[in-house]
């Protein structure tokens, strides 16, 4: 099963790098008017498809593990050993070239985790054939082979989580918008700061948008630069959007008959 689950693993990780290559092609391609940010998200959705698939591949492996230790079958240790020392050297290769070009991409991420669980399988499987070798126990195979199928379900969980994260719109992982706020706020002539929204496009992309007012009588332009600036240098932040105006400039509109 150690085996199987490995070599099934590997399949589904020659998928998700196709995946995430066309992710990635996908991405990079211009905007329309149409799609104003492009296809930037389809690494995202590539991100949270491989976590997914990992979720998937852990609940088989569980799921045969149980079955296997009703009648655990007859496993060839050198056997089982030999390949599982070949797929390690060809996965140790693999994550060393993801991880590369890593960096905060989500999409990068997701089909590197389904390496490193190819890698501990890998592990798994050679940790079976040696113990069924020395000792001949044939329950080596499902145990490791579950011990392994819950390591990869916690690896795909942050890849999940950050995938739902983005698309769900939340305030991007290491900011927290109500500091973000005090700190616009903080600002010499604004007096107030609202509709503060913090959201990440994709991975890497965070954007910003917020209604400032400013004192009667400050240059609005300068305070939008200098909240723009703040922004990009303490945050990080660089694609804002700022709708700056005097505190009080807009009154009620009376009509009259």
């Amino acid at each position: 099963l150690a085996l199987l689950a490995d070599a099934g693993h590997m399949l589904s990780d020659s998928l998700s790098i196709a995946l995430a290559l066309g992710a990635s092609w996908l991405a990079s391609r211009p905007t329309t008017w149409q799609r104003t940010f492009g296809y930037q998200r389809a690494e995202v959705l590539a991100a949270l498809f491989n976590g997914l698939t990992l979720v998937l591949i852990s609940v088989w492996i569980i799921y045969e593990g149980i079955r296997r230790f009703e009648d655990p079958p007859e496993v060839l240790g050198g056997g089982l050993l030999a390949v599982a020392i070949g797929g390690l050297v060809v996965n140790l290769l693999a994550a060393w070239v993801l991880s590369r070009g890593e960096g905060d991409n989500l999409n990068v991420s997701g089909a590197l985790r389904h390496v490193l669980a190819d890698i501990a399988g890998s592990v798994g499987a050679i940790l079976a054939g040696l113990i069924i070798i020395f000792t001949g126990w044939r329950y080596a195979d499902p145990v490791v082979s579950m011990l392994i199928a819950v390591l990869i379900a916690g690896s795909a969980w942050s890849i999940i989580r950050d995938a739902m994260s983005i698309l769900l719109e939340a305030a991007p992982r290491g900011l927290d918008a109500g500091e973000i706020g005090n700190s616009m706020a903080a600002i010499p002539g604004v007096r107030e700061v609202h509709d503060l929204h913090v959201w990440t496009i994709t991975s890497g992309f965070p954007a910003l948008s917020a209604h400032v007012l400013v004192e009667p009588g400050i240059d609005c332009h300068a305070r939008r630069r200098e909240v723009a600036t703040m922004l990009r240098e303490r945050y990080a932040i660089s694609h804002t959007t700022l709708q700056v105006e005097h505190e009080g400039e807009h009154g009620l509109l009376a009509l009259e008959h």
